[in-house]
Parts: structure tokens; sequence; C-alpha cells
């Protein structure tokens, strides 16, 4: 924020109801990893997102995708999500993570849509990032720090891993901000959430959680969905 001062006035609200919303996509992205698996709950959250901004934009951005674009959200949202089911049908015990995983990519749709809107009214993408950031930061420590003291030492010893994590999805945000400025929300939205590739591969090596070949097919398709937004 010192670098970059204050975004525009019209833009202020926008970061603020960000802000919050951002809060509420980390609770519910925390309960959800808690409920079920890394390479379950992710795909979902992020699958959701496309297919909901792709509509929000059209009424709130009065973005007008083609159909073959259209088209690619609609491959890539649908798959996202089935890269989560790896026999193809979702169990009971399944539920209680899924939908948390639903509500954080509800949660991720507002968020776009509200920065995406709110980014293009300010005069510079950095600044507006700047001030959600510093409007959403103070809340996590509250949020994060647990009670019991054997806990709180334990949080203190991953510090490190926290800080990494929080200076890449700066990077990570700050990017998304920009591109938002420049191509159609939906596409932004949908281009992003390739990320659940990624995902996928650290759930399967480092978690040692299953893949599958429902997976693998659905990560193909995922593939087919890129290129299709990006005729």
């Amino acid at each position: 924020m010192a670098i970059t001062g204050l975004p525009r006035r019209t833009s202020i609200v926008f970061a603020v109801v960000s802000a919050g919303l951002h809060v509420g996509y980390e609770l519910a992205l925390m309960t959800a990893y808690r409920l079920g698996a890394f390479n379950q709950t992710y795909p979902i959250a992020r699958g959701t997102s496309p297919l909901v901004v792709a509509v929000g934009a059209y009424f709130l951005a009065n973005e007008h995708l083609s159909v073959i674009a259209l088209a690619g959200v609609a491959v890539l949202g649908v798959w996202l999500m089935s890269v989560s089911i790896s026999p193809g049908r979702l169990t009971r015990s399944d539920l209680p993570a899924v939908g948390a995983a639903v509500l954080t990519g509800l949660a991720i749709a507002s968020y776009t849509l509200v920065d995406g809107l709110g980014v293009r009214r300010s005069h510079d993408p950095y600044a507006h990032a700047a001030l959600l950031f510093l409007l959403q930061g103070p809340v996590f420590p509250f949020i994060a720090i647990p009670r019991r003291p054997a806990h709180i030492l334990r949080s203190i010893s991953i510090l490190s891993r926290g800080l990494t994590a929080g200076a890449l999805s700066l990077v990570a945000y700050g990017a998304v901000l920009w591109a938002q400025t420049r191509a159609p929300l939906a596409e932004v939205a949908a281009l992003r959430e390739t990320s659940v590739i990624f995902a996928a591969l650290i759930g399967t090596l480092f978690l040692k959680e299953p893949f599958g070949a429902w997976r693998v097919a659905a990560a193909v398709l995922v593939a087919t969905g890129i290129v299709l937004i990006s005729l």
C-alpha cells in the first residue's frame, strides 16, 4: 500500500466486499480440507467457479463469450469437478466434504466477479490488490491461531511454510487481477482453474492419495477445455 497508494474511490467498496468474501472462502476451504481428501475437494472447489463466473460476467460485466469459448468454459468446469470422483459416483460419506467444497467454489466465483469489477474501476490493479490484502490480512491470525498451547507451538514450527504460502498467494492473485483488466472474467477464471491438475499430482505424489483412471480422463478433458477457450 505504501508503494501503490489507494485505488480509486469507486473500487474501494469492491475491495472491502472482496476481503470479506476471501475470509469466507478461506474458512470454507479449510473445512473442506479437514473433511475430505485434498485431490477430491480442491477440484470441486475450483471447478465450480468457472461456470458461475461465466454467468455472472454475462449479467454484471456485459461480457459475451463466443460459442467456442463458452464450450471451453463448460467443459473445463464440468470435468474439473469430475476429477474429484474416482469411480464416477459419490458416497454418502463424501457429502460433507463435497458440500464444503461447493461452498468454497461459490465463494471463489463471488470474489472473482467482485474483484474483476473492482479492478477495472481502479487506476492500478496492484493498488486494488494491496488494499484487498491489507484488509483481509489482519483477520487470518485470529482464525488460524489455535487456543491450546501445544497447538500454538506446533503453529510456530510451521510458520515458515505459512509465510511462503502467503507470499505465493500474493504473487498469484496479483497476476489474476492484472489479467482481469485485459481479458474476459470468465476466461481468466477458467484458465486459473487449471491449477487443479497440479493439485491432483500433489495429492497423489506427496499426500499419497489415489488418483485413478477416471481422474486421468478428466484431466485430459481439462486440457481440451483450455484449448477451446484459447481459440
